[in-house]
């Protein structure tokens, strides 16, 4: 079944994807604790910003949605019949005993 040598497996698109990510991942830990040790200030800075930023964002994106979905239908409190009772099934030609 496979096609390469004993032992060698392929790895499918989102194995790849997956490693891609992990790669780039450490390597932006990386970069950042190399950022962060070079620019301390700066970097602390645009950290707290770009997470207050995010934060807020997805806060305006709540509010927005929010504000433009319509309200919902009313509910109707009263109770549909069963479905045994409207066709004029077994069950409602019973007569009910009484207590």
């Amino acid at each position: 079944m496979n096609q390469g040598c004993e032992g060698e497996e392929r790895l499918n698109k989102d194995q790849i994807f997956g490693v891609m990510i992990l790669v780039g991942s450490t390597m932006g830990i990386l970069i950042y604790g190399w950022l962060l040790y070079i620019f301390p200030i700066i970097v602390l800075q645009v950290t707290a910003f770009v997470a207050a930023a995010g934060v807020l964002g997805i806060l305006a994106w709540i509010g927005w949605t929010m504000a433009t979905t319509p309200p919902p239908e009313p509910i109707d409190f009263e109770a549909p019949l069963p479905a045994s009772e409207e066709a004029g099934g077994a069950e409602a030609q019973k007569p009910k005993a009484e207590p």
